[in-house]
């Protein structure tokens, strides 16, 4: 409705109250579950961590393509097995670097902050990775 004199009605000033009270909630809560590592959802990698992460990342890459060539040209499938398996090993070896350094950095980091939350976090990782 449109609001004669200028002035606001009382709802859509208690509505700006609800939202600026909301808005202090979020805040508050993304505060609390911000990343030990510089922000929600977000990590300062270091330049040699995220170097070697992507050099693993870009054979990997490379090993995927040369498999649907394989598959592509017709190859034998144990030569493509044998692919395949060395794909699988290349990606566990960068789960096991990544999953290693985030334990070094953001849990140890929470922990000696006293924020247990992270402890929990990476349970569940860990659970919904052993599937």
């Amino acid at each position: 409705m449109a609001e004669e004199s200028g002035k606001k009605s009382e709802s859509c000033v208690q509505n700006e109250r609800e939202v600026e009270e909301a808005s202090a909630e979020v805040q508050a809560a993304l505060e609390k579950k911000a990343c030990c590592c510089g922000g929600l959802g977000h990590k300062e990698r270091p330049e040699a961590e995220k170097t070697d992460l992507i050099h693993r990342l870009n054979r990997i890459e490379g090993q995927i393509r040369g498999i649907r060539r394989m598959v592509e040209e017709g190859d034998y499938c144990v030569d493509i097995l044998t692919q395949v398996s060395a794909t699988s090993c290349a990606l566990n070896s960068f789960t096991k670097e990544l999953l290693a350094n985030h334990i070094k950095t953001c849990v140890a980091d929470d922990i000696r902050e006293g924020n247990e939350e992270k402890v929990d976090e990476l349970v569940k990782v860990l659970q919904r990775m052993l599937k």
